[in-house]
């Protein structure tokens, strides 16, 4: 039998991934089981995920399956979320990123589907961050008949590198033909970007279906913006 304390190591992410995931249909992100949200442990080198194909409201902490950076399942019954090793991959190279959110929302999969960057149109959209928000190219056939899933990881890193962009700065990007991907240091920051990239998709899409050929965001708002939330001198919200 296993000792009790092999059964509780991994109760603190379980919860975690359990929360976090139930916050996706809460927030509209999601429909039926499109979706899921991981958690990691760096200490212990494993990290918790939605199971594959289970219905949110049938979740529950224990249901939660915990694999190693490899994919393998180290805690749990049933299979982890078809998207795990796109999940360990991003862990792998991005050692700052505590959790990671992958939705279908639709503005932002509508997006990933024109296989188009969003603009910075807004001061909503440079409050989060000051680039367009990325849109990796669709894969190549050889992609596609190896390891997808990994290769979906490797593509979401090649786009960040190829665009010059911090994985730490920018924290939210749509894969082309496919839908988006979040993360952050905390599972609450993760779920948020995931919230914030699918209004900004919206608003994006109202602006050209308003007035195509919009303006992009002058320089100077976009840095004014992101600067009072993030910068040295930031002042927006409490001390």
């Amino acid at each position: 039998m296993r000792r009790r304390d092999d059964r509780m190591k991994y109760t603190h992410i379980q919860e975690s991934a359990y929360e976090a995931n139930m916050q996706l249909p809460r927030l509209n992100l999601v429909l039926f089981t499109f979706g899921n949200v991981s958690v990691v442990d760096r200490d212990a080198g494993v990290f918790a995920i939605k199971p594959s194909g289970v219905p949110y409201e049938a979740l529950s902490p224990a249901k939660m399956v915990v694999v190693d950076f490899d994919g393998n399942v180290l805690e749990g019954t049933l299979r982890p979320s078809s998207d795990t090793l796109t999940h360990a991959v991003l862990y792998k190279h991005w050692p700052l990123v505590g959790s990671i959110v992958h939705t279908h929302s639709t503005y932002a999969t509508a997006w990933a589907q024109t296989q188009r960057d969003i603009p910075v149109y807004g001061t909503t959209h440079a409050d989060h961050t000051t680039a367009d928000i990325p849109c990796a190219a669709p894969m190549n056939d050889a992609m596609i008949k190896g390891n997808y899933e990994e290769e979906t990881g490797r593509q979401i890193i090649q786009c960040l590198a190829e665009k010059g962009l911090d994985y730490r700065e920018v924290e939210m990007m749509l894969v082309g033909n496919h839908a988006p991907f979040t993360w952050g240091k905390t599972p609450a920051k993760a779920v948020y970007n995931s919230a914030v990239l699918e209004s900004i998709a919206q608003m994006a899409y109202l602006t050209e279906q308003i007035k195509p050929g919009s303006a992009r965001l002058k320089e100077a708002l976009i840095q004014k913006h992101f600067e009072r939330k993030h910068g040295p001198d930031s002042y927006y919200g409490q001390a």
